[in-house]
């Protein structure tokens, strides 16, 4: 932003003072200018013009009325007589010079002299060089913008593909993943000793740490997981490397699961899939026996391909479970309902609460449920008395059967199906590739039974249903765009030229970005769209100033009108292009910097997209248009004649 506002207060001004100020006209052309109306013309039959010059009046020629000429009997003469000076001094019957009559810019170009040497300088290279090769040669230079076009579209699948770019963010968010069932203080020492694994590398500031959340934070976690919060020095190596290195000295904690990424990676990740991955595959079935089974195949097949980071399947692992089995025959014929007994079961195991107390600022809960001797004893809860409908009250054990068994640690469910979830991170940035090979390596290798399915989220998902709306909303677009263009122009073929003129900007945008970042993200197709729409403009204005000079100014369809046309509006066209290219420059320098991360690659694309669209419109833009749009223009001129005439 800074230096946009430095830009439009220093460069702009000194390219309109180089680009837009006129040079006066000569001194000796503007004398003769003034004096020889003052011989030819009465003050009643012209008008002055600005500087002292005279005009025929509207509707009038460039003669004198008949009742101002020479009186009958004496000759008209058509020259000067002899002696008369330089400055068109002769006698009342000297007719002005030709070049009078005709206001100036009918059929020629407005004299140099009121162009700048800058301007001067650049038209003559313009029409000495490619639209001299433009106009004599329109077919191969439309052959010559194909063939770039055809090449730079050959290098967006050699791209890679994202979502977003990567954030620089300053900050780390790395989760140290404990078996389940791990104890809070096995998870400090465990914490305490990746505290000063990460204290080692020379990038790390500052290490915060915390064991698991609580049960009604957003995120809970539980007390098996170690979260660390760290801070890295400005200067150092690239991100990658330190993020790198953070995997491989925390892997050396034995049982653990090591996560890696960013404060608003994860968060932004948590919206799209509900994982702090950048890729979640999620397996849906209704056996977790099968789930679990496909998903250590799916952690398998990930970990073997190169790019892949911090694999990990869901921590969904059998734990020791006490089972509780009503027998219904049994509870029907004690009276004990198995709503009622379910109840019962779950106050006095898993506790109710009965009131809240406060003690200062402090509130605690009342809660009713059996000691902990209680309820970790099988035998102890098969002797429970349950109450039944007549008031009598039975041991448990009477109307069920328990007893210790293995059963999962969680069960997740997604839209009521069941589900188990394998989460990746990648240490590339071609995220769709990485996908692509994966979904390749698991439809070849894993089985899926009956009634499940898999789902690839995250990121890459997002990715492909942006893309997929921008594409189609652009298509939208450009549609709108040409009804408006054929309501501007009256034809379709210069509709149609606008819009082909539209991908000479892609050649410069795909190119500048497959050499400086070497991949594609929303961001970049965003500056598409703002690139089209300036390569669109400077089409409509070189082709409404040709039908200008056509309808306005008695140009024929030749080939010196649309070299005229093209060559005055060589200033706007770069005057756009200057404006917008110079003050992105700061952002095309800034990468990998916190905070320009989107503008970035936004900028790389509209920078690349002007250089082309400027330069080879200049010749693309007349070529056609002179190759194919004789009949289109005269046909516009014609439709307009009546209206102006």
């Amino acid at each position: 932003m800074a230096a946009s506002f430095v830009v439009s207060l220093t460069v702009i001004p000194v390219l309109c003072s180089l680009l837009l100020n006129p040079k006066a006209p000569r001194v000796e052309n503007a004398r003769r200018d003034v004096h020889a109306p003052s011989v030819a013309l009465s003050p009643e039959g012209s008008e002055k013009l600005a500087g002292g010059e005279a005009s025929p009046r509207a509707g009038t020629t460039g003669a004198p009325p008949q009742s101002e000429r020479t009186p009958a009997g004496v000759p008209e003469t058509s020259a000067a007589p002899a002696g008369a000076d330089a400055h068109g001094d002769g006698g009342p019957g000297v007719s002005p010079p030709a070049n009078l009559h005709q206001p100036s810019g009918l059929g020629t170009p407005p004299p140099a002299e009121y162009d700048g040497f800058l301007v001067r300088f650049l038209k003559t290279a313009l029409r000495r060089t490619w639209l001299r090769l433009a106009l004599d040669q329109p077919l191969l230079v439309i052959a010559l913008a194909g063939m770039l076009l055809i090449g730079a579209l050959l290098l967006y699948p050699m791209m890679g593909k994202e979502f977003l770019p990567t954030f620089n963010e300053g900050s780390a968010t790395i989760s140290v993943v404990s078996a389940p069932g791990t104890s809070l203080a096995q998870t400090n020492e465990i914490g305490e000793v990746g505290v000063r694994l990460l204290q080692t590398i020379p990038e790390v500031k500052s290490v915060g740490r915390r064991a698991g959340r609580a049960e009604k934070d957003d995120h809970v976690m539980p007390v098996s997981v170690n979260e660390y919060d760290v801070e890295f020095h400005e200067k150092g190596r690239p991100r990658a490397e330190v993020f790198a290195e953070i995997r491989k000295v925390l892997g050396t904690l034995p049982g653990t699961f090591t996560n890696v990424g960013q404060p608003i990676g994860h968060r932004l990740s948590h919206m799209l899939s509900g994982v702090s991955a950048k890729i979640a595959v999620k397996v849906f079935g209704n056996d977790l026996v099968e789930l679990r089974t496909i998903g250590m195949q799916i952690e398998k097949i990930a970990r073997d391909i190169p790019g892949l980071t911090d694999v990990n399947l869901e921590a969904q692992v059998p734990i020791p479970q006490l089972k509780i089995e009503v027998n219904r025959e049994r509870a029907r014929a004690y009276g004990v309902q198995p709503g009622a007994l379910n109840e019962q079961l779950s106050t006095l195991l898993g506790g109710k609460t009965l009131a809240e107390l406060r003690e200062g600022p402090r509130t605690l809960d009342l809660v009713l449920r059996l000691p902990a001797e209680w309820r970790d004893s099988p035998e102890k809860i098969s002797e429970m008395l349950i109450e039944t409908t007549s008031g009598q009250r039975v041991p448990l054990r009477l109307v069920a059967d328990v007893r210790e068994a293995r059963g999962p640690n969680v069960i997740n469910r997604e839209n009521t199906q069941r589900r188990i979830v394998i989460g990746m991170n990648t240490s590339e940035r071609d995220l769709e590739s990485l996908v692509r090979k994966l979904q390749a390596a698991v439809a070849e290798k894993v089985k899926l039974p009956q009634g499940s399915f898999i789902s690839y989220e995250g990121e890459f998902q997002a990715q492909q249903e942006a893309a997929k709306r921008i594409g189609l909303l652009s298509v939208l677009v450009f549609v709108v765009i040409a009804f408006l263009l054929y309501g501007y122009f009256g034809t379709p073929v210069f509709a149609l030229q606008v819009l082909c003129d539209i991908p000479l900007a892609l050649i410069g945008g795909l190119a500048l970005t497959w050499w400086k970042i070497d991949n594609i993200s929303i961001a970049t197709l965003v500056g598409f769209i703002a690139v089209a729409g300036v390569a669109a403009r400077n089409s409509i204005m070189l082709l409404s100033h040709y039908l200008h000079l056509m309808r306005h100014e008695g140009e024929e369809f030749t080939r010196a009108m649309v070299e005229r046309g093209t060559l005055e509006r060589l200033v706007p066209v770069l005057m756009t292009a200057l404006s917008a290219g110079i003050a992105l420059i700061p952002l095309v320098l800034a990468a990998g910097e916190p905070g320009k991360e989107i503008l970035h690659p936004v900028a790389v694309v509209i920078c690349g997209g002007l250089v082309t669209s400027t330069l080879l419109g200049l010749g693309i833009t007349p070529a056609v248009f002179y190759a194919f749009g004789r009949r289109a223009a005269e046909t516009a001129v014609r439709r307009e004649a009546p209206a102006t005439g």
